[in-house]
C-alpha cells in the first residue's frame, strides 16, 4: 500500500491543498463546550486536530465554547485542560474562548441586520417551531420578517441593553424559508439569558447560538481545516454563508468525519448527567465511564488510548467499534509494561499440615517473565496460606486440573501440594482445606521431576495485605444504551463489585508498583481518588464479554 492511500481522507485532503499551495498552513482547533467532562469520542477529535497540525509544522487552538452560561462552569474547562495535557497534546499560548469574541459577534450580527439578511422576532418558540415547515413542506416566513434594518437595529440593541426578558424574542438571519436544508429557514443567530457567565460575568444578557459563533471563531483565528463529526454535514452550508456574509478575512474549510460509536458505553452528556445525578454512577470520572477521566483514573494509560484512535482510524462512514478494541488496545501497553504480582480477590485458606509451623522461607518470583531486567522479589512462604475460592471444586470434572480432593496442584514459584481434607462451616460451605507439600518439588530445584497438570497462584496468610479491591465491569449490558428508552434498566449490575482481597507482602513496600497484573486475575491500578487505600481492575486478562457478543450476533 502508498503512502496516500495509507493516510486517511482527510490527510489526503490537506496532502493535496499542500502540493497546490506550498504556502498552505495547517491550523486546526478542538473546540469543547464546558459543560461536562470530555470522553473518548473527544480523545478521536483531539488526536485528529493536534494529530495533522503537529504532522505539518501547524497549529492547533483549544477552544472553549462557552456560549450557553446555563449549562457551563469553570470546573469543566480545568477538567478539559487537565485531560488534553494527560493525553500528551499542548496548545501552547492557543488557548481561546468564544466569548473572547463577543464583541465581534455582536458587530457581525450588527453587520448583518444592516445587509437585512438579519430580523429580531418575537414569535413563540412553538410559532416558530411551526413555521420552520417539515423536510418535505417549506417553511413559512414570520411576520417580523419583513421589518426594516432600524426597527431590527434599534430592537437588537434594546435586547443587548437587558430590556426584554429571556425568550422575549430571538435573532434570525434572513435566508431562505424554502430551502431543502432546514439548518438555511431563518435560523437563530442570539437568543436572551439573563444568567451569569463564567468569564465576563453580568456585561452580556445575550449570547450567539452555536453555529453563528463557532463558524465566526474559525474564521477570526484563522482556522484552515474545521473538522468535525458527521452531524455536522449539514450544517456546512450555514457555516459557510456566515462567513461569507460576514466578509472574514479568513475562509475555513469544513470537513466531516463519523463520530465515534463504541459498544456498550455512552458519550452524550446530557444522559451521563443524568445517571450522575440519579447516582447510577459516583461522578464523571467513575471508571465505568468512558470520559477521559474515567479512564485515567480506571488505569487506562494515555498511550493505549491514542493506540486506540490510531486503529480505529478516520473515516466517512459511521460505525460501532467493538470494546474489545479498546481493551486489546490497553491489555497490549500494560501487558509490556506491567510488573506481575501475586494477589487473591477471594480467599480460601489452606494449611500445610507437614510444613512446620513458625517456619517462613523466601522465594524468588520474577517480576515479567518476558523481561528478566525488571529483576525479582522474595515472596514469603509459610505455613498457612490463601488460595483463590474458584481454584478449589469439591466435585470436579475431569477435565478441571486445579486442586480437588485428593488431587494436585503446583503453587507458583513454590510446592506441589496435594488436597487431604476438606473442612466446611455449618452451612456447608468450604472454609479450609487441609493439604501436604512435597518437599522435593521446589520451583527452579531440579530435585523432583514430578509433574502436575495444573499450576495456581497463592499468598502468604501471615504477610498478605488485607486490600479493597474493585472489580470493574462493562457499565451497560446491552451493546447500544444511547437508543433505549431507559437507559437504567440497561445497567449491568454487574458492573461494579468491591471485594477483599489478600495481595502478596510486596504491596507494603515503598517502591510497590502503582499499576500491575496480577497473575491470572487482569490488570490493576493503586485508585489515587479513593479515600481509603484501595485498587482497581483495569481490564481482565481475556476478553470475557467476547463470547457473549457472538452469541448475540448469532441469535
Amino acid at each position: 500500500m502508498s503512502e496516500d492511500l495509507s493516510k486517511d481522507f482527510i490527510r489526503q485532503i490537506i496532502d493535496q491543498d499542500i502540493l497546490e499551495d506550498s504556502s498552505c498552513q495547517v491550523v486546526t482547533r478542538f473546540p469543547p463546550e464546558p459543560n461536562g467532562f470530555l470522553h473518548l469520542g473527544h480523545a478521536k477529535s483531539i488526536c485528529l486536530n493536534f494529530g495533522v497540525a503537529a504532522e505539518k509544522n501547524g497549529i492547533t487552538f483549544l477552544r472553549f465554547d462557552d456560549t450557553n452560561p446555563t449549562k457551563e462552569n469553570e470546573i469543566f474547562v480545568e477538567s478539559i485542560k487537565k485531560d488534553v495535557t494527560w493525553l500528551g497534546f499542548d496548545w501552547g499560548k492557543k488557548l481561546t474562548h468564544a466569548s473572547d469574541y463577543f464583541e465581534q459577534f455582536y458587530l457581525a450580527a450588527i453587520s448583518l441586520i444592516e445587509k437585512n439578511l438579519a430580523y429580531v422576532d418575537e414569535s413563540t418558540p412553538e410559532e416558530i417551531k411551526i413555521s420552520r415547515g417539515t423536510l418535505t413542506k417549506p417553511g413559512i416566513d414570520s411576520p417580523f420578517r419583513s421589518r426594516s434594518a432600524q426597527e431590527n437595529l434599534d430592537i437588537f440593541k434594546r435586547m443587548r441593553n437587558g430590556e426584554f426578558s429571556d425568550g422575549k424574542m430571538i435573532l434570525r438571519a434572513k435566508i431562505d424559508m424554502a430551502s431543502p436544508n432546514m439548518n438555511l429557514r431563518d435560523p437563530a443567530i442570539y437568543r436572551i439569558r439573563h444568567y451569569q457567565h463564567q468569564r465576563t460575568a453580568d456585561k452580556w444578557c445575550i449570547y450567539p447560538m452555536y453555529d453563528f459563533a463557532h463558524a465566526l471563531s474559525d474564521a477570526f483565528e484563522g482556522i484552515t481545516y474545521s473538522l468535525c463529526t458527521l452531524e455536522f454535514e449539514d450544517h456546512r452550508p450555514l457555516y459557510n454563508w456566515f462567513v461569507k456574509q460576514v466578509e472574514t478575512q479568513h475562509c475555513p474549510r469544513q470537513i466531516e468525519f463519523s463520530r465515534l460509536n463504541l459498544a456498550y458505553s455512552l458519550t452524550s452528556k446530557r444522559k451521563l448527567n443524568d445517571l450522575i445525578e440519579k447516582g447510577v454512577v459516583d461522578g464523571w470520572d467513575d471508571p465505568r465511564l468512558v470520559t477521559i477521566s474515567g479512564m485515567k483514573r480506571r488505569g487506562y494509560p494515555a498511550s493505549a488510548i491514542l493506540d486506540f484512535c490510531k486503529r480505529i482510524g478516520v473515516t466517512k462512514k459511521d460505525n460501532i467499534i467493538e470494546m474489545g478494541v479498546l481493551e486489546n488496545c490497553v491489555r497490549k501497553n500494560l501487558g509490556d509494561t506491567s510488573e506481575r504480582r501475586m494477589g487473591v480477590l477471594k480467599p480460601l485458606k489452606v494449611t500445610l499440615s507437614n510444613y512446620d509451623e513458625g517456619q517462613v522461607e523466601y522465594l524468588d518470583a520474577q517480576n515479567h517473565p518476558n523481561f528478566p531486567d525488571l529483576g525479582i522479589r522474595k515472596m514469603p512462604f509459610c505455613r498457612e496460606l490463601y488460595i483463590e475460592s474458584s481454584d478449589f471444586l469439591e466435585d470436579a470434572p475431569r477435565k478441571f486440573f486445579r486442586l480437588k480432593p485428593g488431587g494436585e496442584v503446583r503453587l507458583r514459584y513454590a510446592y506441589i501440594i496435594r488436597c487431604d481434607e476438606v473442612i466446611k462451616n455449618s452451612n456447608g460451605e468450604v472454609i479450609e482445606l487441609i493439604c501436604s507439600y512435597d518437599v522435593d518439588t521446589k520451583s527452579g530445584t531440579g530435585k523432583s521431576d514430578k509433574k502436575v497438570k495444573g499450576t495456581i497462584h497463592w499468598v502468604s496468610a501471615q504477610h498478605s495485605i488485607t486490600s479493597e479491591v474493585r472489580l470493574y465491569d462493562r457499565l451497560f449490558k446491552i451493546p447500544d444504551p444511547a437508543n433505549v428508552d431507559d437507559i437504567e434498566a440497561s445497567i449491568n449490575p454487574h458492573s461494579l463489585e468491591i471485594v477483599e482481597a489478600e495481595l502478596e507482602s510486596s504491596f507494603a513496600e515503598e517502591n510497590a508498583p502503582k499499576v500491575f497484573q496480577l497473575e491470572r486475575n487482569g490488570y490493576f491500578c493503586l485508585d489515587n481518588m479513593s479515600e481509603k487505600k484501595s485498587f482497581n481492575r483495569v481490564v481482565t486478562l481475556r476478553d470475557s464479554w467476547a463470547k457473549i457478543e457472538k452469541q448475540a450476533l448469532n441469535s
